[in-house]
């Protein structure tokens, strides 16, 4: 094994082009390949861990307190299937306000317990402690996660104990500790005692079944439960496993991804390996022969070749295994804020799988050519030629001999069927940079209209919003009504809406929403267009829900929910779903906010405005401050745009990154392509080929490859867009229309076809210059 050693070491110093080559691409396939692995580890296993941990419950379920008793629903619990209960709490709902913690104001259903842990749900209590006298509380808010708090905070989150609230009518109280319940099984807690003075309306049963594998299992256990319950005393029930698809669904989005281009990143690597070896294999069979020679057995001349590409590949693998941990990292961090998971590492089999599965794949993709090494006998070695074998193609080398092309372009054409397994490995390399480029394209183009149809880009011309005091601002002195009447009367207003952001409880759900609620002519702002099933808002009582929110919790177009506010409460039937990806937003109009009784301050309106054609904004802008300096215009057109140039940006780096691979591949088969025909090269320059002309030739030689590479890869990248993308609005439970995938014409398939000629040109382009700069005397002197 020394020899071993001391040859392949050699060979890799000696062939420093094909060294780099294997480093770059197994590097790069390493890296996608372990931030995939980690976002595939990550969708189920940290929530597992968690909610064992907190021995979370199955199902949480609110009842209607004036309908079923404390009794009964202790009683009813002692149904066989069901393993453990915790309750019954009261439950009722408070108007946190703002200012108390981040995410926390809002309505917020609020339990009475004695103690945070229990038979169920021990919740974690990470700052402060458990409310134990009247007036104390704790708010459901996770542990912020370390590696996403600001710099200079000390790792700690700017969420102070002692807040004070204070609602009319109620008694105050005052925050005592932060805790955080994985399957939000309350927005806080107040003592048993006083939750009483807090005039509970509801109450909260949680189980743990002992089939609960599946949501026919836990409805089955459900029915089970509340039999012999009076009718409709069941307000609703939280299932363990709509939270585990929500935490679920944060790296879900972007697996899909990650693993296509992970997967066509490793598909590559294995042919520019397999090219790479086959190549040294070929031009150096003299250097076989030679080692056969000196006493190097078989087996040894394949270590020799397998050590040469397992060097630099080892190297990448654990340099790509580094660069995909530290990436993976804050990407896992990002898809699960606010879970209360905490910082999510990455297993150990991710690691141990890439350190050893690429050595490995690339290992298998090196045996096939190194055991042509094997069987060449040391005389048939050396004597053999590095060139390729006599009459290879030659068939086809004539009859484009003959044809009317020039000289240099036939000679070009005929050159790849000379090695026709290292034409074909390169034309799979093209072909999957194609297919890479035609994929991400497709993508951008679907995010692209997606964005555009959520943000309804050019809808609104000019917001206006009233000012508040304690902002600095100026105050108006009109109410809404004449805000509104004075907005339509100023010249170049079209349509005019109100628009208010309310936060709004959902009965028997423990997480709140916020409602937007309509008045004026929002028929007109194009929510319809982005439509996946029902209608829009036509009367009182209605609500379009985003398909994300219905998808989290299970509901359907004509289910009804019941709105709850610190103002009362009202049932609203879901009319409409549209494709945005929000699962905590509603769409009702005004009507239906006066149903609720909820109370508001007239600056959190916002008026938005649609101008007539041809109507200057800035103009009307200035006619807004001129009519009430309280009121305070802006161009909507500057918000958003994030999640756009995100995921654009996104596809196309990885495109970019494996088309640059694809082209290294190019590079070196053209690299080996020049070095075993130096011999013909200066053949053709003696007889008075030109180094233009030579350059031609090669190039001419691998734009063949790539127009078939092209016309391969162009149908593959257009069936990965159609698969993949379904995929991904699956994990994000969003809903899209099938005019959102259909963003093939022909004009942009033209281009996308061509892809694979730009990949190989770019490709070839320098080792064909240098190719063409080889001179007479150069490549006799070395043969």
């Amino acid at each position: 094994m020394t020899a071993v050693w001391r040859a392949a070491r050699a060979a890799v110093a000696r062939r420093r082009l094909q060294t780099v080559v294997v480093g770059v691409v197994v590097l790069m396939s390493t890296t996608s390949i372990v931030v995939a692995l980690a976002l595939l580890d990550s969708a189920s296993a940290p929530f597992d861990k968690a909610f064992a941990e907190q021995r979370g419950p199955h199902a949480v379920a609110t009842y209607n307190a004036a309908k079923v008793s404390d009794e009964q629903l202790t009683d009813a619990a002692r149904q066989p299937g069901v393993e453990e209960v915790a309750g019954p709490f009261g439950q009722a709902v408070l108007d946190i306000p703002e200012g108390i913690a981040p995410g926390t104001d809002g309505p917020q259903s609020v339990v009475g317990r004695a103690e945070p842990g229990g038979p169920l749900d021990r919740v974690d209590l990470w700052k402060g402690r458990w409310a134990t006298a009247p007036g104390e509380i704790v708010l459901n808010l996770s542990a912020p996660s370390q590696s996403l708090l600001p710099f200079g905070s000390g790792g700690k989150l700017s969420a102070p104990l002692g807040g004070k609230i204070e609602i009319p009518g109620l008694p105050t109280l005052t925050v005592v500790g932060f805790a955080h319940s994985l399957s939000n099984t309350a927005g806080a807690w107040v003592t048993p005692e006083q939750i009483d003075a807090l005039h509970p309306t509801s109450t909260q049963m949680m189980y743990r079944f002992a089939d609960s594998a599946t949501e026919a299992d836990l409805r089955a256990a459900m029915a089970s439960v509340t039999k012999g319950l009076s009718k409709d005393s069941l307000v609703a029930a939280q299932s363990y496993l709509v939270i585990k698809d929500d935490i679920a669904a944060g790296p879900g989005v972007y697996t899909p991804f990650l693993v296509a281009f992970g997967g066509l990143g490793l598909l590559v690597a294995v042919l520019i390996v397999a090219n790479v070896v086959s190549g040294a294999v070929i031009s150096g069979v003299r250097h076989i022969g030679v080692l056969k020679s000196l006493g190097f057995t078989p087996h040894q001349v394949v270590a020799v070749y397998l050590v040469m590409v397992l060097t630099p590949a080892v190297v990448a693998t654990v340099s790509g295994t580094v660069i995909g941990y530290l990436a993976a990292q804050p990407l896992l961090s990002t898809a699960f804020r606010g879970m209360g998971l905490g910082d999510i590492g990455i297993s150990p089999w991710v690691v141990i799988t890439a350190l050893l599965g690429m050595p490995a794949v690339v290992a298998l993709a090196a045996l096939v050519p190194a055991l042509r090494a094997h069987r060449l006998s040391p005389s048939e070695a050396l004597l053999a030629g590095s060139a390729p074998h006599t009459g290879r193609g030659l068939r086809i080398q004539r009859r484009l001999s003959v044809s009317r092309l020039p000289r240099s372009a036939s000679l070009g054409l005929g050159l790849p069927f000379a090695r026709p397994g290292r034409t074909g490995l390169t034309v799979a390399a093209v072909l999957l940079g194609v297919t890479t480029t035609t994929f991400a394209t497709g993508l951008s183009t679907t995010v692209t209209k997606y964005a555009d149809a959520t943000s309804r880009a050019g809808a609104v011309q000019v917001t206006v919003q009233p000012g508040t005091a304690k902002f600095g601002m100026t105050e108006s002195k009109l109410n809404t009504a004449q805000t509104e009447a004075k907005l339509r009367s100023l010249p170049g207003a079209a349509h005019v809406t109100a628009q208010l952001v309310l936060p709004v409880s959902l009965t028997g759900y423990t997480q709140g929403v916020n409602g937007y609620f309509f008045r004026g002519d929002h028929v007109t702002l194009g929510y319809q267009n982005t439509l996946v099933e029902g209608r829009w808002l036509e009367k009182a009582g209605e609500i379009v829900t985003t398909s994300e929110f219905l998808n989290k919790r299970k509901l359907e177009v004509g289910d009804s929910i019941t709105l709850e506010t610190s103002g009362g409460k009202a049932r609203a039937e879901i009319v409409g779903t549209t494709m945005a990806a929000n699962d905590s937003v509603f769409y009702a109009n005004w009507q239906t906010l006066n149903q609720l009784g909820a109370t508001y301050d007239p600056h959190e309106i916002e008026y938005q405005i649609q101008l007539a054609p041809g109507t200057d904004a800035a103009a009307y802008s200035s006619a807004v401050k001129a009519a009430d300096p309280g009121l305070y215009p802006r161009d909507p057109s500057t918000d958003g745009g994030s999640f756009q140039v995100t995921m654009v940006s996104f596809s196309t780096v990885l495109a970019l990154m494996l088309a640059t691979v694809a082209a290294l591949g190019v590079f070196n088969t053209v690299v080996l392509n020049t070095r075993e025909r130096r011999r013909d090269l200066g053949m053709l320059k003696s007889i008075g080929m030109t180094p233009r002309q030579v350059t031609v030739m090669m190039l001419t030689s691998m734009a063949a490859l790539g127009v078939i590479g092209g016309l391969i890869g162009l149908p593959l990248g257009v069936i990965a867009h159609s698969q993949i993308l379904p995929m991904v609005t699956d994990a994000a439970r969003v809903d899209i229309p099938d005019a959102l995938l259909d963003v093939w014409h022909a004009p942009g398939l033209v281009l996308l076809a061509l892809t694979g000629v730009v990949i190989a040109m770019l490709g070839a382009l320098i080792p064909a210059r240098s190719a063409g700069r080889l001179t007479i005397a150069e490549v006799l002197r070395s043969e």
